[in-house]
């Protein structure tokens, strides 16, 4: 199976479909699936902007928005994960994934997904050390402050990700857009350094890199591991001690000459699948998790230690859903949402939340919670004091001391608040 591994795009959508099939027509094959590591910058028109971590100056619409209108439509079916450069207020009403526009899907928050024999799984967002025990509290209008929290790793999705069971059937492939910490060991360091000599220190320091990825990578040995953000070439070979191997492979940025794009065969060691389907296993283990899932900065309840299982059995909650579904097909169910809905605009400011279709429909199939539906009626229900309760969150002084340290270049200092807390099982 031919598919194209792309890096960072900001944007360039349109460019990398043209890349594709001048590779099509020069090597005379045609590509299954496109993978997307992040920043595809899926902008529905310049109000999106506000809602995006980036300086006013490279602040560019890009072409999202004509595949998102049907002027365009992607010529092959194309996955992507959530980087650090997102209109984070339209990926965030598809937390488990979803049709950003018609034939390309977003993975949401974490995923595992198949595809015609293919097991996907992905990790979207950056690591930050100081949110990342934090819940999905972010709620429009953003802040500057929560415009950058909304993409940085949570410890749900990787708790979720490593419930996995690495004893069976093995993760094909695996995207993140930041790398897993200290990859850089496994491959040419002098070369990389070479190139991008500025990362010396992280290295030194042994801070390159997402820790929660080298986790997973340890924890579900994928075949491939596929990253972005550095915008550097790299590759990598990292050799597990039950013999297992995982390639790793981090592309460049969309620029001229620059090595954004590969095409790479990989092809299924199980049974095909039909199209995009949901992955069984995975499913069974948002439900069981779901109790987790906090709209809080400081959750009421924890997420476990990473290697504490989940207090049920997945094996049987997994043969439970196959009885129940023959199928977990991915349906076909892309529709423009508000505010963008038609050629007018609902909400130019970027002020109100709204729901997504697909992930109502999701959720009530699967029995889970919208983060963005909690969120709204948590809202609602503050609007009354006489129907709740609510404390102050003192934030348990949890991060005084380390913001006193200045954060890497794409984030700010935050600057702590006292935020109400909601008792979410309450507020159904």
């Amino acid at each position: 199976m031919k598919i194209a591994i792309v890096g960072c795009i900001h944007g360039e959508l349109s460019q990398v479909y043209r890349d594709i099939e001048a590779i099509e027509k020069r090597e005379n094959f045609r590509v299954d699936l496109v993978l997307i590591c992040g920043d595809v910058q899926t902008l529905r028109n310049e109000n999106d902007l506000k809602c995006m971590a980036v300086k006013e100056k490279f602040r560019n619409l890009g072409d999202f928005h004509r595949y998102y209108n049907g002027d365009l439509r992607a010529p092959v079916l194309t996955l992507f994960i959530g980087g650090n450069h997102e209109a984070s207020n339209y990926l965030m009403t598809l937390p488990y994934g979803g049709w950003v526009c018609p034939n390309i899907f977003y993975l949401g928050f974490a995923n595992v997904v198949r595809f015609n024999g293919l097991r996907i799984a992905a990790l979207s967002g950056i690591y930050n050390q100081y949110h990342k025990s934090w819940g999905h509290f972010e709620y429009l209008p953003f802040d500057e402050n929560s415009k950058r929290s909304i993409y940085h790793t949570r410890s749900l999705e990787t708790y979720r990700l490593l419930q996995i069971d690495n004893s069976g059937e093995q993760v094909d492939i695996f995207l993140s857009h930041d790398w897993p910490l200290n990859i850089h060991k496994h491959g040419d360091t002098n070369r990389l350094l070479s190139i991008k000599p500025f990362f010396k220190k992280d290295i030194d320091n042994g801070s390159l890199g997402n820790p929660y990825s080298s986790q997973i990578l340890e924890h579900l040995k994928p075949r491939y591991w596929f990253s972005a953000h550095l915008h550097v070439r790299f590759e990598a070979t990292v050799n597990h001690e039950d013999g297992k191997a995982t390639q790793f492979l981090a592309l460049d940025k969309c620029l001229p000459r620059r090595p954004y794009l590969e095409i790479v065969n990989i092809e299924p060691k199980t049974e095909t699948s039909d199209g995009l389907e949901y992955d069984f296993e995975w499913i069974a283990i948002l439900k069981n998790s779901n109790q987790y899932l906090s709209i809080e900065k400081i959750p009421k309840i924890k997420v476990p230690g990473f290697w504490v299982p989940l207090p049920c059995d997945i094996k049987k909650e997994t043969e439970k859903l196959k009885t129940s579904f023959k199928s977990l097909k991915v349906p076909d169910n892309f529709e423009k949402v508000s505010p963008v809905r038609n050629d007018k605009d609902e909400d130019p400011d970027r002020r109100v939340n709204y729901v997504n279709p697909q992930t109502t429909e999701f959720c009530k199939k699967f029995e889970l919670e919208d983060p963005i539906e909690f969120l709204i009626k948590s809202r609602e229900l503050q609007s009354n004091p006489d129907e709740i309760d609510l404390s102050e969150d003192d934030e348990e002084t949890m991060e005084k001391e380390p913001m006193q340290k200045k954060l890497k270049s794409d984030e700010n200092s935050l600057t702590e608040e006292q935020s109400f807390i909601i008792d979410t099982k309450g507020s159904k």
